[in-house]
């Protein structure tokens, strides 16, 4: 039986083992692929088509162990055959298939979410979301004191917090409300502690960010005692660790309120208790203590703290304390000493040569470029530039004071900083040196330091020529200026004070489009200069082109708000454009920034007067006139808004204030006295009229004044004034023909130039001759220029002068016959020369008529007010007016009467 068993296993092994055949390829099957792979022909595959677009390939595989499911050993065809028995959708096989009934073979894994009991119908939930959702949360029970002291907590320090945030923004008010809230909460918290038993819990380092919180915002709202007290509770305070520190705020409050004894003390018990440790904290402490002893006076005190601070810890602004105590106490040598200290200061800042990229490495390049303008290096160039200043300061200082002459000590700073680190400050100190001379008034010295430089470096040399190019200017050596601009373009193109100087001298010449182009280029070098931006905005102005300069003055205003000169600009502008009400606006804002500009002022008032406004125009006139009382066109402004108002009692200080300023011009003694006349003060008029008789005594319409006054008044001085007045006309009406005849003669020799007649060539000659006979001036005709102009504008000339005047042939003689056109210029007055000789210029003959001296006229005794015609006065009385002659008993004669 065994046999038998054995012989059938043998034979069953047989069975299945298959002999190699010869033939057989070893390699074949390599080049077989299982279709599940191939991506080529998935757009052809059914089943994985229809599980893109639908759900059907997200669905979980349900494993089958009961043959003849839909998951059994059916084959599934798919588009690539049926070489694979069983396929899922996505054409992939079945790992927990059943085939041929067989039992599923057991893995040493066992697969995330499968179990070996699972029956059909149970669910794939790996993550137990058939549970339901979790229970919620228990809630926290926030009465008890554990929780309320934890509450608190969080909310004093979100005060604390917010009380420091409000700081930095500038609210300084809401800070301190924000640090007493914290402090009220703060105690709530303590009392709460020690309500629970929980005493000796307490926060110290709450307690002490609260007090501290407090007594700063105290300070910066300068409540000082209540910052003080506050600060007084933390150093008392044992429990708080360091709190000696605190004496510094102290000290500084103390410094705040100018008691310096006080800061003085505490100072020094600060620094008691800081230890040798914090050896910067010291240095700064000990600076302090110098600086209160710098305002106390105490200048040896404070020589000894910065000395000490110089050889521990050395620092520019130290050592330029050091140099101000010297320089107070007047010891040279130690000035020479701490100089010396001061350029030899360490600064700790790295060469710029670090920051050149090397063209060799890409990375170091990208490096250099992220830190060339990172905050580090913003703050070693502003050490860099306060070292610099401190360090020019301190030798433009003491130059005069540590040798014999400001030269000299000059000269011996300029050659120790060059033996120092900041050699490039010596060209700078140079420049200094001259700007120095300018300001000693020495003009000579500094063009010579200046001109030192005409064969230095490129940038020296620009702003060497750059200073030289302004003196200049300031002396009206065009010229020179102009060279020495060029001079500075050429050694640094990109220099926009160069820039701005050449369109300066340019803009003289009056080529004002090619200045305009200078002031551009010197803004697209430096946006920010606002002399171009200015000058070309006046540039625009002078070309008429007013919306650019408008444009200009705007941008102007935006970089320089509180800047008058450009508001007074902008209001001009907008005065040439027609907008008065912008004008105004501007202006008022002028006098917001200059409240005691009488031009302003004036100029104020001038616009509201345009506008119609009399009382805001008087408001300002008047203001003017307080300030400036010596302004002719405010003076006469107020005269006449008085005498139009029928206030002359008012006017009249006014018109006596414009005759102290101009004594020589008789129009404002002549309104002086008539605002007398029209006030009823006859006596006071016929005095005025008298003393500017005696001042003008050839003053015609004094004279007719004279003679109204004393008909009117009954006087015996009548016959007197009326023989001076007809001799005063008599001598008028001639000055006047003789003037008539000048221009005669030089509109005919004009006419006949352009003629070209010879006839009247001959007849000049001929009056040269006689001229020349009875006076003894040359017959040259440019010799006689001059005098024929200044004798044209005399009112004083004689008969025989102007009876042997010759004329010129010559065009250009005969154009400097003829007045000159500013000899017109005050005619608005109604009083000026020009004006009068023009008036009567029309009563006198023709040209053709005979000119008769002895001729017998009647006197023109008439007159014209100055102030304008009187308004009749009102009939307020029921008594009538009999119209009757007072003088009617006087014998005058018919010459004596005006007409």
């Amino acid at each position: 039986m065994v046999l038998s068993l054995h012989r059938h296993a043998r034979e069953r092994e047989m069975e299945n083992v298959h002999l190699a055949v010869e033939e057989e390829d070893l390699y074949s099957g390599y080049n077989d692929y299982n279709p599940t792979f191939d991506s080529e022909e998935l757009e052809n595959d059914v089943g994985f088509q229809q599980a893109v677009r639908t759900s059907h390939g997200r669905r979980p595989p349900m494993t089958a162990k009961i043959p003849g499911t839909a998951i059994g050993a059916r084959p599934l065809a798919t588009s690539f055959g049926a070489r694979v028995p069983v396929a899922s959708s996505m054409g992939r096989p079945m790992t927990g298939a059943v085939q041929d009934g067989a039992a599923r073979p057991m893995t040493a894994v066992r697969a995330a979410g499968y179990t070996s009991s699972m029956t059909r119908g149970s669910t794939f939930d790996p993550l137990g979301q058939s549970r339901g959702p979790a229970a919620p949360l228990e809630a926290k029970n926030e009465d008890t004191p554990e929780e309320k002291i934890k509450i608190l907590e969080k909310k004093v320090n979100e005060l604390i917090e917010e009380s420091c945030m409000a700081q930095s923004t500038g609210a300084l008010q809401l800070a301190l409300e924000k640090a007493k809230e914290a402090g009220r909460k703060e105690r709530t918290l303590v009392r709460h502690r020690e309500k629970s038993g929980n005493g000796d819990h307490i926060n110290l380092d709450l307690t002490y960010s609260v007090l501290l919180n407090l007594a700063n915002q105290y300070a910066n709202n300068e409540m000082f005692p209540e910052a003080l007290n506050s600060y007084q509770v933390i150093v008392r305070n044992k429990m708080f660790s360091n709190a000696g520190r605190l004496k510094v705020n102290m000290a500084n409050i103390y410094v705040r309120q100018k008691s310096y004894p006080k800061a003085i003390k505490f100072y020094r018990m600060a620094l008691d208790q800081i230890s040798n440790a914090h050896k910067e904290m010291r240095i700064k402490i000990m600076q302090n203590i110098g600086v209160v002893f710098v305002r106390m006076g105490q200048y040896s005190d404070a020589i000894t703290s910065f000395e000490h601070i110089m050889s521990e810890s050395p620092n520019v602004k130290t050592g330029f304390n050091l140099i101000l105590c010297y320089y107070a106490i007047g010891d040279r040598e130690r000035m020479k000493k701490a100089f010396q200290k001061l350029i030899s200061v360490p600064l700790g800042v790295d060469d710029e040569d670090k920051y050149i990229p090397s063209s060799d490495e890409s990375d170091s390049e990208l490096v250099i470029e992220a830190i060339k303008n990172d905050k580090l290096h913003q703050m070693e160039r502003d050490l860099k530039v306060l070292a610099e200043k401190y360090i020019m300061t301190a030798a433009k200082l003491i130059a005069p004071a540590i040798e014999t002459s400001f030269a000299t000590g000059f000269d011996w700073c300029v050659d120790m900083v060059k033996s120092s680190q900041y050699v490039e400050l010596a060209n700078d100190l140079e420049i200094n040196k001259a700007i120095s001379y300018l300001r000693q008034k020495d003009f000579n010295q500094a063009v010579e330091t200046l001109k030192t430089f005409e064969k230095k470096d490129s940038r020296v040399k620009s702003a060497a020529a750059t200073n030289l190019s302004f003196l200049y200017f300031l002396e009206k050596d065009y010229e020179q200026a102009d060279r020495y601009a060029d001079l500075a373009m050429t050694a640094d193109r990109y220099n926009p004070a160069a820039l701005i100087n050449k369109g300066n001298t340019v803009f003289i010449k009056q080529d004002h489009e090619k200045a305009a182009e200078f002031y551009k280029e010197a803004l697209r070098n430096d946006s920010s200069c606002t002399e171009a931006l200015y000058n070309l905005g006046l540039t625009y102005k002078r070309l008429n082109r007013l919306e650019e300069a408008l444009d200009c003055f705007l941008k102007l205003h935006a970089i320089l708000r509180n800047s008058a000169q450009v508001m007074y600009q902008l209001t001009t502008l907008y005065e040439l454009l027609e907008d008065p009400q912008q004008a105004i606006e501007w202006l008022i804002q002028v006098l917001s920034v200059t409240h005691t500009d009488p031009r302003a002022l004036a100029k104020l008032g001038e616009l509201y007067d345009g506008e119609g406004d009399k009382s805001q125009a008087l408001q300002y006139y008047y203001e003017s006139f307080r300030y400036f009382p010596s302004n002719m066109d405010v003076i006469e402004w107020l005269g006449a808004y008085y005498i139009e108002t029928h206030f002359c009692e008012k006017a009249i200080q006014y018109f006596e204030r414009a005759t102290l300023i101009q004594p020589a011009q008789v129009k404002w003694q002549l309104m002086v006295a008539s605002c007398y006349r029209r006030s009823g003060n006859y006596q006071k008029a016929l005095e005025t009229y008298k003393d500017i008789h005696r001042r003008f005594p050839e003053n015609v319409e004094c004279l007719r004044f004279l003679v109204r006054l004393c008909t009117d008044m009954g006087l015996k001085d009548v016959q007197e004034y009326a023989t001076k007045l007809k001799k005063a006309e008599k001598m008028k009406e001639i000055r006047e023909q003789r003037v008539k005849a000048g221009r005669e003669g030089s509109a005919r020799s004009r006419r006949e130039g352009r003629e070209g007649s010879a006839e009247a060539d001959v007849k000049a000659g001929e009056r040269m001759k006689a001229a020349s006979s009875s006076l003894w001036f040359p017959v040259c005709a440019n010799a006689l220029r001059p005098f024929v102009i200044s004798l044209l504008l005399s009112s004083r000339c004689s008969d025989s002068f102007l009876a042997a005047l010759p004329v010129c042939s010559s065009a250009g003689a005969s154009r400097h016959l003829s007045p000159p056109p500013d000899s017109g210029r005050d005619a608005g007055h109604g009083n000026t020369k020009g004006e009068r000789l023009s008036a009567k210029m029309r009563s006198l003959p023709g040209s053709n008529e005979p000119y008769e001296a002895n001729s017998p006229k009647e006197i023109d005794a008439s007159y014209v007010d100055p102030l304008g015609p009187q308004t009749e006065r009102p009939k307020t009385g029921a008594k009538k007016r009999v119209e009757g002659d007072d003088f009617a008993d006087e014998e005058l004669g018919d010459d004596l009467l005006p007409e």
